[in-house]
């Protein structure tokens, strides 16, 4: 387990930078599209890359899958395109804050319910009163 969170902890820190790295090129290119574009064309090269070397299986059954699933694809470019575009203008700490926020308030509500498969885990006082810190640290960092 320990390497689990080691891994999610490593992903957690590459948001951030993806940001600030992604809104950067957006400026420079003068078009958030085309940056999240590029984005997109070497994350689904690296993407390649592990899926050959780790066995290249899975693509057999892409056509019995939910379609539903499918909207992870449409979710990860809404938030690569809105990040590239507000961080400039919004900032990399409030425009990540607030994407944690909806994070923290999505996965509450996943686990409660045990949407799209994940295990059941009720949405207690303690996980409503995290949520609730968080959203008063947001608005804590939206004074200065």
């Amino acid at each position: 387990m320990t390497q689990y969170a080691v891994i999610m902890l490593l992903a957690g820190i590459g948001i951030p930078i993806l940001a600030a790295l992604n809104a950067a090129l957006g400026t420079r290119l003068g078009s958030p599209a085309a940056a999240a574009t590029v984005l997109f064309v070497i994350a689904f090269g690296t993407a390649a890359v592990v899926f050959v070397l780790t066995g290249a299986q899975g693509l057999s059954k892409l056509s019995t899958a939910p379609k539903h699933l499918f909207l992870a694809g449409v979710l990860i470019a809404f938030y690569v395109l809105s990040i590239t575009y507000i961080a400039p203008h919004f900032g990399i700490g409030n425009a990540v804050f607030f994407v944690l926020l909806g994070q923290l308030i999505s996965a509450a509500a996943i686990d409660h319910f045990g949407l799209f498969g994940a295990q059941a885990t009720s949405l207690g006082m303690a996980r409503m009163g995290g949520i609730a810190l968080m959203a008063l640290g947001v608005w804590l960092t939206q004074l200065a």
